[in-house]
């Protein structure tokens, strides 16, 4: 059985369920409305840009899971799904997914996201195995703070390597998707490689290394 892996925001998401939530935080009033809009643009400009601290904007970005109770901040992840995430589903991404499955594949959805927002976005799309940025869970609610490395460039490849450990897998004959140069790390792992609808610098990378480069967007 070769795994499947697949990044989430804008390769099979068509946009980034992390910034759309700190957008959604934002209409539904629950924090600082312009300060906390322009954080979450500027957070996610550097993401783009490959310049990111993640440390910086995880204490950002699960401060507001610290805030509220776990049934409400459920019932307004369930209203985000439906309003934001359902229209960005994409049916490519979808078939794909199925496709992997179809040949005895087993798909996984490792993202930089934290758990609490992407969850629910991998059982959308069939997937039991999630690999995520996760948040501290004490007593019944989120501290605010992560727990363990974070998700993201070479913390992927690390916590990869620990849950193929767990689960006595390994690479061989592993494929992974990604938009991102962020994922270049884990991409440089697999067997097969592939930049979906990449950023200019993936798409560049791609190209010289003689990645397959696909569009999930048709």
């Amino acid at each position: 059985m070769a795994l499947a892996l697949f990044d989430l925001d804008n390769t099979l998401l068509g946009g980034d369920s992390d910034h759309l939530w700190g957008e959604y935080l934002v209409e539904l009033g629950v924090v600082d409305g312009e300060q906390y809009r322009a954080a979450n643009d500027r957070f996610y400009q550097q993401y783009r840009d490959g310049l990111l601290d993640i440390d910086q904007f995880l204490a950002f970005a699960l401060r507001p899971l610290s805030q509220h109770p776990l049934e409400q901040l459920e019932q307004w992840h369930a209203q985000f799904m439906r309003l934001k995430i359902e229209p960005i589903v994409l049916p490519a991404a979808l078939e794909l997914v199925a496709h992997h499955r179809s040949q005895g594949d087993q798909p996984v959805i490792i993202t930089a996201t934290n758990r609490f927002v992407t969850a629910p976005i991998a059982a959308r799309f069939g997937v039991d195995q999630l690999i995520a940025t996760e948040p501290e869970f004490i007593d019944g609610s989120y501290s605010g703070r992560v727990a363990g490395v974070p998700c993201f460039r070479e913390g992927k490849v690390t916590r990869l390597r620990h849950w193929l450990q767990q689960q006595g897998l390994d690479l061989s004959g592993s494929s992974f998707y990604s938009d991102s140069h962020n994922d270049l790390p884990l991409l440089e792992q697999v067997s097969q490689p592939v930049a979906v609808d990449p950023d200019p610098t993936l798409a560049e990378q791609a190209q010289e290394r003689g990645w397959p480069i696909i569009s999930l967007r048709g």
